[in-house]
């Protein structure tokens, strides 16, 4: 028995499903568009910043939560002094920075990824490949990228404008002094002169210099030579100040061991006049330094100078020179009457309130440990006190 015919579909169903079918295609079609303009997006994005980040004129890195440049570009290398991307990239930030400065990382790391600011900046010193250090600018911004927060950094080379701020500060400092030596130091030496030399003239006018106010004439003659000292020490001082610049500083390898024998020859005498002991404890081999010679033996006269003026007849005063982890140590002890807690803070500021006459009454310019720290810091290097009162101090000058 044959089966009964079955129904087609009708056109208007048919056109209904083709409809449906079209509307698909093209949803599909459209979602494809969106994706491929989306990624054509991403695509220029990225070219624009590769090009960006390749060109930029200051050191561009991306570094991790833990530090590692996972990219650099051509300025960074420029920057660190490093031929080829592998000795950067990889690497942890803290392999190129300073060992005084490695702190500043770590600071930077805590603000930006457990503070969770935005943005950071900080200055701080790195290491090229040669060896050499130079001060540098980092902004580092924190941003998103596949599930972690990566820290997009700019270096920037400030050396040259720290030199200038420096030699700035320096030329506000040697200004200063020399308004402060004019309206009081050397104003007061001059009128004792004056004060002198008025008395001089007043026995010369009466006619008794070579009768019974002689004893007084000699003893008016050697403090108007004491003053005059005073005076022309003073001035060296303030002069030495408002010379002193990074830029004129000339530096050259110096075997620093034989520059202290060099310095410590009139030095020798002044202690054998006060009956001191005067010790130079030295490597036999030659500690190179890089330095200005004839200005950082400043710093070792006026070091010396001091320690001889605050013993006691009987004491004792040892320079000793040392290298440790490629660095040289310079330290200046004395067995004399110490520097009180109190005034240690501002012991290195220009007329500092710290300055003492010594043990036998020698004065103060209240400039030569201020001077000490202007040198040693023009040599890139620390100068720090430890000191207890009736107990001696050592000054410590450390060099890289």
């Amino acid at each position: 028995m044959p089966l009964p015919p079955t129904k087609s579909p009708s056109l208007e169903t048919q056109n209904a499903a083709l409809r449906e079918e079209n509307q698909a295609l093209r949803a599909e079609r459209t979602v494809a568009q969106v994706q491929q303009a989306a990624s054509d997006q991403r695509e220029q994005q990225q070219a624009r910043f590769h090009t960006i980040f390749e060109n930029a004129p200051f050191g561009q890195i991306i570094i991790t939560p833990d530090l590692i440049i996972r990219q650099a570009n051509p300025a960074v290398l420029a920057l660190l002094g490093a031929a080829r991307l592998e000795q950067v990239v990889g690497h942890q930030i803290l392999a190129f920075a300073h060992p005084d400065h490695q702190a500043d990382w770590r600071f930077l790391h805590d603000r930006l990824w457990h503070g969770k600011l935005p943005t950071f900046t900080l200055e701080t010193v790195l290491v090229r490949a040669d060896g050499s250090s130079f001060w540098c600018q980092v902004t580092s911004i924190l941003f998103p990228d596949a599930g972690q927060e990566l820290g997009y950094t700019q270096l920037e080379d400030i050396s040259e404008r720290k030199a200038l701020a420096g030699s700035l500060k320096r030329l506000y400092d040697a200004q200063e002094t020399i308004l402060h030596l004019i309206s009081h130091d050397l104003k007061t030496l001059i009128a004792h002169i004056q004060l002198l030399t008025d008395l001089l003239q007043r026995q010369a006018d009466a006619a008794t210099l070579a009768t019974d106010n002689a004893p007084d004439t000699a003893r008016y003659l050697a403090l108007i030579r004491q003053a005059c000292a005073d005076a022309h020490r003073l001035l060296q001082d303030v002069l030495l100040v408002g010379s002193l610049d990074e830029a004129s500083l000339k530096r050259h390898p110096t075997d620093l061991g034989a520059l202290l024998e060099s310095r410590l020859a009139a030095h020798r005498l002044v202690a054998a006049e006060k009956n001191l002991t005067l010790a130079l404890e030295r490597p036999p081999q030659p500690v190179p330094a890089n330095l200005h010679a004839d200005v950082f033996g400043r710093v070792v006269d006026n070091l010396v100078s001091n320690a001889l003026k605050f013993t006691p007849a009987g004491g004792r005063v040892t320079v000793a020179l040392r290298e440790q982890a490629g660095r040289v140590l310079l330290t200046v002890c004395d067995t004399g009457i110490g520097i009180p807690k109190a005034l240690q803070a501002d012991l290195f500021e220009k007329f500092s309130p710290s300055a003492r006459s010594g043990v036998s009454g020698e004065p103060s310019t209240g400039l030569g440990l201020f001077i000490t720290r202007q040198i040693v810091q023009l040599h890139r290097g620390q100068l720090w006190v430890e000191s207890q009162e009736g107990q001696g101090s050592c000054f410590f000058v450390q060099l890289s």
